[in-house]
């Protein structure tokens, strides 16, 4: 009987799988209609209305500049961009000058301070880019997130009455190396993917990658300050709009965000971070994630394979092969960054997700960028252990 169970979980968790993919990849489609086009169906009083987008940035990384260069590069007609630095020998400040330097007056600007009204530095940060914005469109977007030329007019479009905040999820792009290929296993058709399929079917959740405010709803809720009510900003901002009653959209296609080199204590730190932080916002949400991966099913169909004959391994590696080259075609035909080994990257992924998703379980401290934070309730405090 046991092994009927196991045969029916491994089928139906495989199946799950596979129309998942399905499921992200025609949400992800790219659509026939031009851009300017689907513009004009969003209801929107202006196609471009002007935008301010804020960018907290926080010391030098590897792709600083082709990323923070890319915000002027953008193929739109008024906007305006606000860098936000909270200290004033940060080493980010001389690029971000040179950056400005060569923009027309009034296209960007560099707000120096730190406004605590979180243990949340990153909403801290941002608070004085918010009150300093010019434009009823407001554009919370990480430094390290690259911005296509469209990157404005790709928010835009998903908006609708009932729409509330548009963002999108991390692409993990310019990989170098196997470690770096492994993280775009985790950001790209794992937890991308389960982000679009949650799309697709209204339940949308916010990510603080990009994110595309109308200010009103914001001001109308009390303020950039209520986004600390979470100890993630797009934790609070999922449940601001739902509150609201209104949705989260996520882009058509998610906008990249340069690895480069990685290291496995990065990648591994910043899932658990991430997966601590989904537990104590989500827990509901959270608890299922285990069933995502492919480890359980493939245990399953090896259990019983044993029970009606089969050689357990022989199960395991077919049940493995019926998981990871669909999602690596399902890469592939995206035009994720995919290669012939992503089959390996995407199963010793699946290997170390359920230590991550324990590790969630089990820790609520981490340190982010040198402030030590934690999930706990009642823990307001934030310590910055920056040298």
């Amino acid at each position: 009987m046991t092994g009927y169970i196991a045969a029916a979980f491994c089928l139906v968790m495989t199946f799950f799988n596979a129309f998942s993919l399905g499921l992200a990849s025609w949400r992800c489609r790219r659509r026939p209609e031009p851009l300017a086009e689907r513009l004009t169906q969003t209801g929107i009083e202006a196609v471009t209305p002007p935008v301010s987008i804020v960018r907290p940035v926080c010391g030098l990384e590897t792709f600083s500049e082709e990323t923070l260069r890319s915000t002027f590069e953008l193929d739109y007609p008024e906007y305006e961009v606000l860098f936000c630095v909270q200290k004033k020998n940060d080493p980010i400040i001389p690029l971000i000058e040179t950056l400005l330097a060569g923009q027309p007056e009034g296209r960007g600007r560099l707000l120096i301070g730190e406004d605590p009204i979180s243990p949340n530095p990153k909403l801290n940060n941002c608070f004085k880019g918010w009150q300093a914005a010019q434009h009823q469109w407001i554009v919370l977007a990480d430094s390290n997130v690259l911005a296509p030329k469209d990157y404005l007019q790709q928010m835009l479009v998903r908006f609708r009455p009932d729409i509330g905040l548009v963002c999108s999820p991390p692409l993990g792009v310019w990989p170098d190396g196997f470690r770096a290929q492994l993280e775009c296993a985790f950001l790209n058709s794992f937890q991308a993917r389960w982000q679009f399929c949650a799309d697709a079917i209204g339940m949308g959740f916010a990510q603080g990658k990009s994110m595309m405010w109308r200010r009103e709803i914001v001001e109308q809720a009390g303020g950039v300050a209520v986004l600390a009510s979470e100890i993630a900003e797009d934790a609070a901002a999922t449940k601001l709009v739902r509150n609201a009653g209104m949705k989260v959209a996520l882009v058509d296609r998610p906008f990249g965000q340069p690895l480069g080199k990685r290291t496995l204590r990065s990648i591994y730190q910043r899932q658990t971070r991430w997966a601590r932080l989904r537990r104590a916002s989500f827990p509901s949400m959270y608890a299922p994630e285990i069933l995502a991966g492919s480890l359980l099913p493939i245990l399953a169909g090896a259990y019983a394979a044993r029970d009606f004959g089969f050689e357990p391994w022989t199960a395991a590696a077919l049940v493995a092969a019926g998981w990871q080259l669909p999602e690596t075609l399902a890469s592939w035909r995206l035009g994720w960054p995919t290669s012939p080994l992503s089959p390996l990257y995407f199963m010793l992924r699946d290997l170390l997700f359920p230590i991550v998703w324990i590790d969630g379980w089990l820790g609520d401290d981490f340190v982010w960028l040198g402030n030590s934070m934690s999930v706990r309730e009642g823990a307001d405090e934030t310590v910055d252990g920056a040298a």
